[in-house]
């Protein structure tokens, strides 16, 4: 069995794949090493482990993982099976990079965008090379609303809904119009433009907010809801067997 562990801005991610298959996924409330030991208490039977953070995290699980299982810690320097073309790979969100390679495991051979909505909504291309370009990073629906509330005097923090009107008749409804149609009509854009270079672009959409643009584009989108952890289950399998 293998262990894949996303660590990410909001939530923290325990996920096992038996046999290429995903079994279970986990979030974690808190991420510390006593909660890694029950949890591999829980699943005997791992045999392999990657972890994958945008935050910094305890040393010992580091160690803990090194020592139990073959272990990978993804960085800049992991092998890979595409061909990572950003130039500064160090900066790279490792969720970004994972999401990248599980779209062009699934679209070999095809231009693919990924559209990952969670703290941020982050979009990644990977040409028909099988080479990763780079994307782009815009705040996601609740960092969206925060902002509202944090830089104005008088603007209340107020929670999402799938959908919104147009034309707002109160301040909440008028925020709500303000953050889901403009975060709709960004994303719509910019798959636009992608779509305008590269006719037979992929789109997948992921990350926890997906419910807010799913079915709701106008343009053909694939639904991938745990993208960053199929990509690093990929990468520990094609690393673990070597092949690429």
């Amino acid at each position: 069995m293998f262990l894949v562990i996303d660590l990410g801005n909001t939530n923290k991610k325990l996920a096992i794949f038996s046999k290429g298959r995903l079994n279970a996924i986990t979030i974690l409330p808190e991420f510390n090493l006593k909660a890694i030991r029950l949890y591999v208490k829980k699943h005997p039977g791992i045999t392999h482990c990657i972890i994958s953070s945008v935050i910094a995290y305890p040393q010992s699980i580091k160690k803990y993982l090194q020592k139990q299982f073959f272990f990978i810690e993804l960085d800049e320097h992991t092998p890979l099976p595409l061909a990572n073309l950003y130039k500064t790979p160090g900066t790279l969100g490792k969720d970004r990079l994972a999401a990248a390679v599980a779209a062009h495991l699934r679209f070999r051979k095809k231009a693919v965008l990924v559209i990952n909505a969670g703290s941020c909504i982050t979009y990644d291309f990977v040409n028909k090379q099988g080479e990763y370009l780079g994307g782009s990073i815009s705040p996601g629906i609740m960092m969206r609303f925060r902002a509202l509330n944090t830089f104005t005097g008088k603007l209340p923090l107020i929670s999402g809904k799938k959908r919104a009107s147009l034309t707002g008749t109160t301040t909440r409804e008028s925020i709500l119009s303000g953050v889901i149609n403009g975060a709709l009509a960004e994303v719509e854009g910019i798959t636009g433009q992608y779509l305008r270079e590269y006719r037979k672009l992929k789109v997948i959409l992921s990350g926890g907010d997906l419910k807010y643009f799913d079915k709701r584009l106008k343009i053909k989108t694939f639904a991938v809801p745990n993208i960053v952890i199929e990509g690093l289950f990929k990468i520990l399998e094609l690393n673990a067997g070597k092949n690429f």
